[in-house]
């Protein structure tokens, strides 16, 4: 062990790790989820910081020798080689201090190691005084969950994108596969199976835009701010140098916000990238239990899919197979619209000039950000590049529907149609049937109006 202070006292650390006094504090205090930080973020965190340590090089208060260390012990954090150096609790106290904290003695520690000196000799480096120039947890904090966020965000578009693109697919693979639609969970008029999967295409892609503009928003940034948004500690030439150093390292365009104080104490951009989620989960659970009712029997419900077999379904029953990857996305959407819920309730107890419930707000919204990308890559994966349609079936459901009799409006009358609807419910006869039976079309007329081609799209059969 080596022995540490802060200015609450003394306090024992290993010897072999790399942070310091405030992180063992931390580890005492919160033992909330028993989980580890986003590995993501913690590269995130690190390029503010080497951004930051190349800045306070430029404006000459950050002596050459030490920003060097800092900014090589910051790539070596940047390439995921201590990331078991960062043991504090993802919900915390302190808007995030504890992270900073965290970072700053990692930094300072690992920098103190390749200068040849002894851990936690903070008077040759300093976790505050130069790890920490320049800067706070007001301003580090959320710089790093919009740098992560961005991050994710291109995972997530990517695996919606892949869904959209094999659903476009498969419009086209079923865009002849005529179908009974539904509305009310009733019959309703014909539709084909390939209208279905663009309509689900064109909402994801939706789901897309919608996760892309939160995401653009992001880009703005707070860093220079330090702690309240007036700058305080941080020379001007610091705020615009930091932000270049930062585009450079994450290849990214980010911008300081014009209005620092804003960016400070309100989350709304923060709010807005979850809320995205949130409606983009919506319409994923409409698609997947879409897929479910479709799929469903195989021999006593729809059975109009056929969904992939990936495991057996039942520890009881021999046979039965489930759809457990619609399952599983569904799941994992309910996952994302509560972790929306706390995102929302800690955004409104944001008070004055910070809101320090960030650090559950970034909890939620960069698991929310993996949970959905992994499900959306499953769904993508093991479900719709192998969904076939059960074409049989389709065709077998439509004659015995007497939804078709909505098409023949135009050309028997709402009375004749009412009474021919009536009657095929009455004797559980075909509408086809009914009506060459009572002369009111041939044969040959029939097949015009009950075409696939005129009963899924506009017009009338003249």
């Amino acid at each position: 062990m080596r022995e540490e202070h802060d200015f609450l006292g003394e306090k024992e650390v290993p010897e072999n790790v790399l942070y310091g006094v405030q992180t063992m504090r931390a580890v005492d205090n919160f033992h909330i989820t028993e989980q580890k930080l986003d590995p993501d973020f913690i590269v995130a965190m690190a390029k503010v910081k080497k951004a930051a340590a190349l800045a306070n090089m430029d404006t000459g208060r950050l002596p050459q020798k030490i920003g060097k260390v800092l900014v090589q012990a910051a790539d070596e954090v940047i390439a995921g080689k201590w990331v078991n150096e960062f043991p504090v609790d993802p919900i915390q106290g302190g808007a995030g201090t504890s992270v900073n904290m965290n970072m700053n003695e990692v930094l300072a520690n690992r920098g103190l190691e390749i200068m040849g000196e002894k851990k936690g000799t903070y008077d040759v480096i300093s976790p505050n005084n130069h790890v920490n120039m320049a800067q706070s947890t007001n301003d580090v904090f959320p710089t790093s969950i919009k740098i992560c966020i961005k991050l994710k965000a291109r995972h997530l578009m990517t695996a919606l994108g892949q869904m959209a693109d094999v659903l476009d697919r498969k419009a086209v693979e079923f865009k002849d596969v005529l179908k009974m639609g539904r509305t009310h969970l009733q019959d309703a008029v014909p539709i084909t199976l390939g209208q279905e999967m663009a309509a689900y295409a064109a909402a994801v892609r939706r789901g897309i835009k919608r996760i892309e503009s939160s995401a653009r928003n992001a880009s703005v940034v707070n860093l220079g701010a330090t702690a309240v948004g007036t700058g305080l500690n941080a020379q001007p030439q610091y705020i615009s140098h930091v932000i270049k150093h930062l585009n450079k390292i994450t290849g990214e365009e980010y911008f300081t916000a014009d209005n620092l104080v804003d960016a400070t104490n309100n989350v709304d951009i923060l709010v807005d990238v979850s809320s995205a989620m949130k409606v983009t989960a919506l319409v994923l659970i409409k698609i997947a239990n879409d897929f479910r009712l479709m799929a469903s029997g195989p021999r006593c419900g729809f059975n109009e899919l056929k969904l992939p077999a990936r495991q057996p379904g039942s520890s009881i029953m021999p046979g039965k197979v489930n759809p457990v990857i619609a399952e599983v996305l569904n799941q994992t959407c309910y996952q994302v619209i509560g972790n929306d819920l706390t995102v929302s309730l800690a955004a409104e107890n944001g008070q004055f000039e910070l809101n320090v419930m960030e650090p559950v707000m970034a909890f939620n919204i960069l698991n929310s950000m993996r949970y959905l990308t992994n499900a959306v890559n499953a769904f993508y994966e093991k479900l719709l590049l192998h969904v076939t349609a059960n074409k049989k079936q389709c065709e077998e459901w439509l004659e015995k529907s007497v939804g078709i009799v909505t098409a023949l409006l135009p050309h028997i009358g709402y009375e004749n149609s009412s009474l021919l609807a009536k009657e095929a419910y009455t004797t559980n006869r075909s509408v086809k049937d009914i009506i060459l039976e009572k002369g009111w079309l041939t044969e040959e007329r029939m097949k015009q109006i009950l075409s696939p081609e005129q009963m899924t799209h506009p017009g009338i059969t003249g």
